[in-house]
This record gives C-alpha cells, sequence and structure tokens, in this order.
C-alpha cells in the first residue's frame, strides 16, 4: 500500500539538532584529519631530515591553500548552495592522507599537505552555515558545538597519531581514511537535509532579517578589530601546534610520544574553551567574551616561556581554554555585522584564521633557524596583549529590519 510521504518544513526558530550533531562529527573528522600533519612533524622531521623553516613551510603550504579558497568559497555558496560541495572537500582531504602516508621526499609531502588544505577549504564555509541553519537563533550554542567538534579532532589525532603511528611508521597513517570514510557518510546524510532547506525556502514569502544600525565605516572597522585579534591568536597557536613538541623535547629532554601528550593537553582545552565560549557569548554578551578570552591569556603566555615541565602542561592547558573561548563569538558577531553574507564571512574569518596561523608558522620556524625555539615563545607571550582592541567594538543592541527573500 502507498504511504504519502511526509513534506518537508524548514522552521528556523526550531534547532535540529540531530544535524548540529552530525555537522560537529564531520566537522571532527575534518580537523583530525588535518591535525595529523602537525602532530606528525616530529616523524617528518627525523624521515626527510628536515629544518624548523621546512617545518613552517609545510604549515605554511596547508594552511594557505585552506585560507585563500575559503572566502571565494562562501561568496560563492551564498549565491549558489551546494549542499553536495562538502563530499567533495572531504575526497580533497582523504588524496592528502594517502599521499602523505607514501610521501617519500620533501616536496610529496608539500603537495599532501596542499590537498587536505584545499580539502579544508572547501569544506568550512557550507558547513558553518549548516550550523547557522540548524541553530534555532542559538548561534553561539550552535556555532561551538561545530566548533568543538574540529577542535575534539584536533586534540586526538596527536594521541592517536603516538598510538598507531609513530611506533610503526609513516605508512600506518592510512588508517586515517576510516576517519575520511566515516565523514563521507555524515555528508552524505547532513547534504539530503540541506537540500531539503534549500528546497523548503525557496519561493517562500519576503522575510524580515535583522541587521545592526551602525554605519558601513563602524561595521568596516568592527571586521577589522574582529580580523586583528584572529590574527593575534592564531599566530600564538601555531607557535604551539607547529613546534610545541620540539620546544618540549629540547628543553627537557622528553621523548616524541611523551611531547604528543601536551601537544593534547592544549589541543583539547581548545575544544572545552570553545563549548564554554559559545555558551556564555549567547548568555554573557559576545564582545565581552571576546575581549575577556584573548586579553585574558596574557599573564598565562608571559609565563609560559619560564615554567617547569609540570607547569608547562597546566599553563598550555589554561591558555588553550582561555583562548579558545573567543572564536565562536567573534564568528558569530561578524555574522551579525553581515547577515546577508554568511558564507564569506564565515569563509573570510576560517580562511583567515588559517592563513595567519600558516603564515606565523613559516616565519617561526625560520626564525628558530636562526635564534632558538625558546626566543620564539618569549615574543609571542606578548601577543595576546593585542586583545584590549576589543574595547573598541561597538554594542550592537540597536538594530533595524531588513526584507529579503
Amino acid at each position: 500500500m502507498y504511504m504519502p510521504q511526509k513534506s518537508f518544513t524548514y522552521d528556523q526558530s526550531k534547532t535540529t539538532y540531530p544535524i548540529l550533531i552530525a555537522i560537529a562529527l564531520a566537522h571532527m573528522s575534518n580537523d583530525m584529519i588535518q591535525a595529523i600533519i602537525p602532530a606528525s612533524y616530529p616523524m617528518l622531521k627525523d624521515n626527510f631530515n628536515l629544518s624548523f623553516a621546512q617545518i613552517g613551510v609545510i604549515t605554511f603550504c596547508f594552511q594557505i591553500s585552506s585560507s585563500l579558497f575559503q572566502p571565494i568559497v562562501g561568496a560563492y555558496t551564498d549565491k549558489y548552495p551546494k549542499p553536495y560541495s562538502q563530499i567533495i572537500g572531504m575526497f580533497f582531504s582523504i588524496i592528502g592522507v594517502i599521499g602523505l602516508s607514501f610521501a617519500n621526499n620533501y616536496y610529496s609531502v608539500l603537495f599532501s599537505v596542499t590537498m587536505v588544505g584545499v580539502g579544508s577549504s572547501i569544506f568550512h564555509p557550507e558547513s558553518s552555515r549548516v550550523a547557522y541553519l540548524s541553530s534555532g537563533g542559538k548561534r553561539s550554542l550552535a556555532q561551538s558545538i561545530f566548533q568543538i567538534g574540529g577542535n575534539t579532532g584536533s586534540a586526538l589525532a596527536p594521541l592517536l597519531l603516538a598510538l598507531f603511528v609513530l611506533p610503526h611508521g609513516q605508512r600506518f597513517i592510512l588508517w586515517f581514511l576510516l576517519i575520511g570514510v566515516f565523514a563521507q557518510i555524515l555528508l552524505s546524510y547532513i547534504a539530503i537535509w540541506y537540500k531539503k532547506v534549500l528546497h523548503s525556502v525557496k519561493g517562500q514569502a519576503k522575510k524580515l532579517i535583522k541587521i545592526p544600525d551602525l554605519s558601513e565605516s563602524t561595521i568596516n572597522y568592527s571586521i577589522g578589530i574582529l580580523l586583528l585579534l584572529i590574527f593575534s591568536k592564531y599566530v600564538y597557536i601555531a607557535s604551539i601546534t607547529s613546534y610545541l613538541q620540539f620546544y618540549l623535547m629540547e628543553k627537557f629532554a622528553i621523548s616524541d610520544v611523551q611531547a604528543q601528550v601536551y601537544l593534547f593537553y592544549f589541543l583539547i582545552a581548545v575544544a572545552l574553551g570553545t563549548l564554554f565560549g559559545g555558551f556564555l557569548g549567547d548568555y554573557l554578551g559576545r564582545k565581552y567574551i571576546i575581549w575577556l578570552s584573548v586579553l585574558g591569556c596574557a599573564p598565562f603566555t608571559l609565563l609560559l616561556p619560564f615554567a617547569s615541565l609540570f607547569w608547562t602542561g597546566i599553563l598550555v592547558f589554561i591558555i588553550g581554554l582561555i583562548m579558545a573561548s573567543a572564536f565562536p563569538s567573534i564568528l558569530v558577531y561578524a555574522q551579525e555585522l553581515l547577515p546577508r553574507k554568511l558564507g564569506m564571512v564565515s569563509g573570510l574569518f576560517y580562511g583567515f584564521a588559517f592563513g595567519m596561523g600558516g603564515l606565523g608558522a613559516a616565519i617561526l620556524g625560520y626564525w628558530a633557524d636562526y635564534t632558538s625555539l625558546e626566543n620564539i615563545y618569549l615574543v609571542c607571550s606578548y601577543l595576546p596583549l593585542i586583545g584590549i582592541i576589543a574595547y573598541f567594538l561597538p554594542d550592537m543592541k540597536k538594530v533595524k529590519f531588513l526584507e529579503v527573500n
């Protein structure tokens, strides 16, 4: 007997938790694949006799390839949404995993990490929009759940690499293909829902959206402030993710496996900080969370270069916890400044974050070759002081309404 299918109706006021959890898990998979790149640096350094400058160039190639395309992809999908684009992005990442596991020289490593970067640049703008569409108005919370998925993947990668790859060799990176396959299943489920949403809203009557009652110049300088905060945050994070392992191995004479554990402390704190930051941003106000989370790291970053191994573990955890709480609020604040350009804004901020991380890692790598790793952390410890400029972000209590399709 034929049973008519229930029609699909998208309700933008209702949080769609199955989709939100699915996109968070897909983000976890994507960022876990990304995170095997810095986690494998000690192994790649030994296998190919790399300098710190060359390590920095690897990060630069990955981060630049994942940053340059994101605003372009975001701007394009604002006009022409592509529900299946994330699946295509994950195929590029899978190619990168295969390439990295079989890489036999420095240039094949650069090619592999570039493929992962391209995959990431395609993945993030539309995925961020899916998180936004499934939020039901709880935008900071939805963005933080989306982000905690990615940060959890980044945190797990060093542990999985230490357990399953470092003891056996580079070829065992192939096991991460299972993560890519898992992600493709999730992304197929999300794409079907996303396509239904697009079909549901097509042809609907025009609706009113809230936009801030601010001048164009105020919006532009606010975006500039947010990007400068992203610069300070992600250059410092690049100093940790790219060089913390080498710093600890050199200063405290510990093994590469032990050093991976300290990187895990930082990355799991980033995941927790992202969740708390998004929750508090919805209730306390995004501007204040941004201000406190960036500037609040400064006392701890200034102490880090002088800490013992025990206190280094505690400090990197605290730094990750506080610093990560800013990003969901920064991104949602930017989306509220430009609510008609969600894809472009998401692509711009993810792209700029990755780009600054890559550029910072490359410069810091050359710097480490000519000075020392300890010198990197002495200089970078001042970066969070840039957070004081968040004081000049405008309050967005006054809004007006604009009719759009």
